[in-house]
């Protein structure tokens, strides 16, 4: 069974590859990068095109993050809110990457895709915030190439011994592919996992507008800090009455002085 899903990569292995990366980059939990690698194994031998397929590779990402892209710009932050909804990522999602792009700006989309959760959320994120077609598609398919490259380059460096393990594996029979269904079931459970760990503790976490008001008419005044993001702040105009304004890396300066035992809230995207 292994040995007709080799040679099915080896016949098909540019379009098995186009339709992974493009499925990983459009949102689905299916990991492109063990394609990649040993498509860059089978390439060390010439039974596949390192070129063609780092091509196909790069093509189906920048469709896939176009299509994010047009969505973040013709549904703005509403788009991202419902992304987030979906990720199996939600604490790596829109605030860290609001950070990334004040940052470094589009120039953040030629490493979006080393970090996990930040290259989903990038592309409709810089549709939102309305930058240029041209400079998306320009950043975007060189950190495409340089994912895609580095990962096909590490298959042919490495082919000798992923040759070895695919023959190990070949000697399974049916058992390997029953292991390789495992072994993708645990990478989703285990980021579901996570998700819904977060998303508990947020709600745990978390306290409604009545109920800080409430605090505040009770003369308990807790200690608010906004922490929004640059971009949220300018889109957001709304603002607590005596809140702190702070970004994450000015918070402990700007609580030092605070007892202890305040009670904070923190006001986040």
């Amino acid at each position: 069974m292994l040995r007709n899903l080799i040679q099915l990569i080896v016949h098909y292995g540019v379009a098995v590859v186009a339709g992974n990366v493009f499925l990983e980059q459009i949102g689905a939990p299916v990991p492109a990068v063990p394609t990649l690698i040993i498509a860059g194994a089978l390439s060390r031998n010439g039974s596949l095109s390192s070129t063609a397929v780092i091509v196909a590779a790069v093509v189906s990402s920048v469709i896939a993050d176009w299509i994010w892209f047009l969505l973040g710009r013709r549904y703005g932050y509403r788009i991202l809110k419902t992304l987030c909804r979906i990720s199996l990522s939600p604490d790596s999602c829109v605030r860290e990457t609001e950070a990334n792009f004040e940052r470094w700006g589009m120039k953040s989309l030629l490493i979006a895709k080393f970090v996990p959760g930040f290259s989903t959320v990038a592309p409709p994120l810089a549709g939102a915030t309305r930058r240029g077609t041209p400079q998306f598609l320009l950043y975007d398919s060189i950190g495409a190439f340089l994912w895609a490259g580095s990962a096909v380059a590490v298959g042919r460096v490495f082919h000798t011994a992923i040759a070895r393990v695919l023959d190990y594996l070949e000697n399974l029979g049916g058992w390997a592919v029953v292991m390789v269904l495992i072994f993708l079931a645990i990478i989703i459970l285990v980021k579901w996992s996570q998700r819904a760990h977060f998303l508990r503790d947020l709600r745990m976490a978390r306290i409604s507008v009545e109920e800080l008001k409430e605090l505040i008419d009770a003369g308990k005044r807790p200690i608010v800090l906004d922490v929004r993001t640059g971009a949220a702040l300018r889109r957001q105009q709304s603002h607590i009455p005596g809140a702190i304004v702070a970004t994450p890396d000015e918070v402990p300066t700007r609580i030092a002085g605070i007892s202890p035992d305040a009670e904070i809230v923190l006001y986040c995207t």
